[in-house]
């Protein structure tokens, strides 16, 4: 039997065998792809992430990892060549993100609606799937591509505010909806409701910003918005609707 690697032997791994950098999201899925580690969590782009910069931080020139961008690395003995105004460029910085974690164009119908709704989304295809219902920030409605509708979440809660349009005036208009959410995500998949009360108004401005990049997708911006640390979850069916799917298929078949 393979024996299950540990998130440092698996990224080296990884690292080691790529041609070229990688991004801390993209280790991860080829960590599970390649089936390196069977148990991964609910957050595995961050445990990556997060075993990278601390090794970054702790071991400093004896770190096997380098960092070659914001958010990618490889490994220091593929580098044949490196200067230090490169290793101090590379230095890991601490940043505070104010949105931790979104979610875009998910369908509504891959939901069961009701008032505590499951909203899951995974990491990636294989992690164990986080459920957004208690989330908080902002989300915009979609007719088709087109954005109908945009909300916060302060006092309620993300399921809340969009189970409301699922019987309002808004109802029949929608078909999608993407969120941006301000509470992160601990590694059991559970949400950590210790958000900050206050953020800089430098960081406010580059979110917005961001924000508008990611849901309106103006043709001339060809990246994300400066310093947009939060993580794409994927969206998953909610089990509910996929039985119903296999008893409707059954409940055919036997006509």
């Amino acid at each position: 039997m393979k024996q299950e690697l540990t998130w440092k032997e698996a990224i080296e791994k990884v690292l080691s065998d790529s041609p070229t950098s990688l991004h801390y999201e993209d280790i991860a899925e080829h960590i599970i792809s390649a089936g390196l580690r069977k148990s991964v969590g609910a957050t595995p782009a961050a445990t990556v992430s997060a075993i990278i910069t601390t090794s970054l931080k702790q071991d400093g020139e004896d770190s096997p990892y380098i960092r070659v961008d914001k958010g990618i690395y490889t490994l220091k003995n593929k580098i044949t060549n490196i200067s230090p105004e490169m290793i101090e460029s590379f230095e890991e910085e601490e940043k505070q993100a104010i949105i931790t974690s979104f979610g875009m164009f998910w369908s509504r119908d891959n939901v069961e609606w009701g008032s505590n709704p499951k909203l899951l989304g995974m990491q990636q295809i294989g992690a164990s799937p986080v459920n957004f219902c208690n989330q908080r920030g902002v989300y915009l409605l979609y007719d088709g591509r087109e954005v109908i509708y945009v909300g916060r979440t302060t006092d309620g809660t993300l399921g809340a505010r969009l189970y409301a349009h699922t019987h309002n005036r808004l109802s029949g208009r929608w078909d999608r909806f993407s969120w941006f959410g301000l509470i992160p995500v601990k590694n059991d998949g559970s949400l950590d409701c210790t958000a900050p009360d206050e953020y800089s108004a430098e960081k406010l401005i580059l979110v917005l910003e961001a924000i508008l990049i990611e849901a309106l997708e103006p043709r001339q911006n060809r990246k994300r918005g400066d310093d947009f640390l939060a993580i794409e979850y994927i969206q998953k069916i909610d089990p509910e609707i996929e039985k119903e799917k296999i008893m409707a298929m059954l409940i055919e078949q036997l006509k």
